[in-house]
């Protein structure tokens, strides 16, 4: 690997990562395009989840605060979404530490991918014209996400351990079948990702730190910045567009994306 592959890694894992399409499906068919595999690969491929995580860490640093704040003086608020965050984390942790190996050896290539990204696509446009049918708005502000919300979403987000599936995806639609707004379920996917991510990208890096030695400490470097800088003005703008408009031009993405998929590289 090189710096300017890193760098192209990295605005793929800064670009998908908190979009509905999944960034591990798209790393997986970018390193198989490069000739990227092996651990290494691999592991560079979640390690520079960092760089997104920081990102909305930077993005929702003035509510981080106020909650971190709020927990000294037991303000229901901040309270209320550390439970909520708990909750959603601790159905991927257990599916995670029962089915992370299984997974990665039987679902970690590009025909389960491009079945996810379909299958994904699918289930975005149905729920977004069905809502749209109904004339859902959903609730909109994180106080309405309750315990069993959060509990529910952290179930849709063991779904995600699907390559090609997107952790945003599930948890977002989970979130908006639960009734609450796609900008509201987006808000809270990207806060539960701080905990979900960095649980794995903080596992993955000690579990193959002899294999990333191998990437190189600058490659790392560079994809992890690039990864931030990218997310950050994504994740800003991906919450601005979902307050006016929904998800089918992702789920169109999806299908087109899944198909090409199937004709290109599945054999």
């Amino acid at each position: 690997m090189n710096a300017l592959l890193a760098a192209l890694l990295g605005v793929v894992e800064g670009i998908t990562e908190y979009l509905p399409i999944s960034s591990t499906g798209h790393l997986i068919l970018a390193s198989r395009l490069f000739g990227l595999e092996g651990e290494g690969a691999d592991a560079f491929d979640v390690v520079i989840q960092l760089g997104a995580i920081l990102a909305v860490v930077v993005h929702f640093r003035g509510l981080l605060w106020e909650r971190t704040v709020g927990l000294a003086s037991r303000k229901p608020e901040s309270l209320s979404l550390l439970v909520a965050l708990a909750l959603g984390f601790v159905p991927t942790a257990i599916a995670g530490f029962l089915l992370r190996k299984k997974i990665k050896a039987l679902l970690f290539g590009p025909a389960p991918v491009a079945i996810a990204l379909v299958v994904g696509g699918v289930v975005m446009i149905v729920v977004e014209l069905v809502r749209a049918k109904k004339k859902t708005v959903g609730l909109v502000g994180l106080e309405h996400v309750t315990p069993l919300r959060a509990f529910l979403i952290g179930v849709g987000q063991c779904v995600s351990m699907w390559p090609g599936s997107s952790r945003s995806m599930c948890t977002i639609v989970t979130g908006q079948l639960t009734g609450l707004s796609t900008a509201t379920a987006a808000e809270f996917s990207f806060l539960l990702g701080l905990p979900t991510l960095g649980a794995a990208t903080i596992y993955e890096a000690y579990k193959s730190r002899d294999a990333l030695a191998g990437v190189g400490a600058t490659n790392v470097v560079i994809g992890l910045v690039v990864s931030f800088f990218v997310a950050w003005a994504v994740v800003a703008a991906f919450i601005g567009y979902l307050k006016r408009r929904g998800l089918v031009p992702f789920g169109l993405y999806r299908i087109a994306l899944g198909i090409l998929v199937f004709v290109v590289l599945v054999r």
